[in-house]
């Protein structure tokens, strides 16, 4: 696929959120996905706020991005808490230097240790309301350019309508619902996670493609199919099938 294919191809998955059976995080996953194809980046992560203003992590690319967004969220500390609560993109962040060492002193570190060398955060936003961050990180000590800049922000942005338009349709005012079922089904994904790294020796996130391949393939809600597994009503075996 072309890059303008691709960039499509994200603007159709937030459509297609205008649907009964919307499955919120496997939605951002594949916002997740779509960055590292569209964008010269090496990890993504989204965070999004509940009804009382905490930011909650919802969806990485990799494991080692969640742990440290999860990091970050634990010590209140990164670009990525500074853009939820200003709403301003936090862009070009050497993880490396002096001045962010000093800013960002326990998630430069962590940054550096899972491999990252720069960082980028954008606000997920629509007029004066901040419901979430897009988190970009890189392995390379390197700025983002303008046009990927603008494609990131506008990839934050419609998945922002997206949601908050799925909300208004589907759920009206039932956020609170709708962030609780998503915290909940994301408990539940990373139980079923575990399962399939321990019973088949292999990294975690081998175990998330093959949940969501089995999802995809079966035209399944992925938080469903990790249910059914930590519940016992799905084989692992299952998973390992073409």
């Amino acid at each position: 696929m072309t890059r303008e294919e691709r960039l499509l191809a994200a603007v159709i998955d937030a459509v297609d959120t205008l649907v009964d059976d919307f499955d919120l995080i496997d939605f951002l996953h594949t916002l997740c996905d779509r960055c590292t194809e569209l964008l010269d980046v090496s990890a993504v992560g989204v965070m999004l706020a509940d009804p009382g203003g905490a930011l909650h992590l919802i969806a990485a690319s990799d494991e080692h991005t969640r742990l440290l967004e999860l990091f970050a969220l634990q010590h209140d500390q990164g670009p990525c808490v500074d853009c939820y609560a200003d709403g301003a993109a936090r862009l070009n962040i050497r993880l490396g230097s002096a001045t962010e060492a000093e800013r960002y002193p326990l998630f430069a570190a962590q940054a550096r240790r899972a491999g990252f060398a720069a960082s980028h955060a954008l606000p997920m936003r629509l007029r004066e309301r901040t419901i979430g961050a897009l988190n970009l990180f890189d392995a390379q000590d390197k700025d983002i350019d303008a046009p990927d800049a603008r494609v990131a922000q506008a990839l934050a942005d419609v998945s922002t309508i997206a949601i908050l338009q799925h909300r208004t349709v589907v759920h009206g005012n039932r956020e609170r619902a709708q962030l609780q079922a998503a915290l909940s089904s994301r408990i539940v994904i990373e139980q079923a996670k575990g399962i399939l790294a321990e019973r088949w020796h292999t990294d975690v996130d081998d175990a998330f493609d093959a949940l969501r391949r089995y999802a995809r393939v079966r035209q399944l809600g992925l938080s469903a199919v990790c249910r059914s597994l930590v519940e016992r009503e799905l084989d692992s075996d299952e998973l390992r099938r073409p």
